[in-house]
């Protein structure tokens, strides 16, 4: 099971940092982000999807087929700015597809069921 490795205090404030304005600093984009992850990864527990968000993280996740070696059957990848979007509910997963943010391959990569994570106040 995932633990977590950022204080949800901290990662909170990093994200609500990011709600009040997107160009912050990238150390508290990379904490925004990687809070974030971890949280995903507590949330939907397994390693059948791999989520990368470059180049501050990635974590695996959803139960299923569990991947050991090599690239992964399902992987997610996203921008920084795009994925913390999708966090906090600024965009629904199907508008980021159309969009291009959302890099999918896979038959279990589709996170919708997951995000929002988080929503804006």
């Amino acid at each position: 099971m995932a633990q977590r490795k950022i204080d949800p205090h901290t990662g909170r404030a990093a994200v609500q940092a990011w709600m009040g304005d997107e160009t912050v600093d990238r150390q508290t984009l990379a904490t925004a982000v990687r809070f974030t992850l971890q949280e995903l990864a507590l949330q939907a527990p397994g390693r059948s999807v791999e989520v990368r968000v470059p180049p501050y993280g990635a974590v695996q996740v959803i139960e299923g087929l569990t991947h050991r070696r090599g690239t992964p059957p399902n992987v997610v990848e996203l921008q920084a700015d795009s994925w913390l979007r999708l966090v906090v509910g600024d965009a629904t997963w199907g508008q980021a597809e159309a969009a291009g943010w959302v890099s999918a391959s896979g038959s279990r990569a589709d996170l919708s069921a997951y995000l929002p994570l988080m929503r804006r106040a």
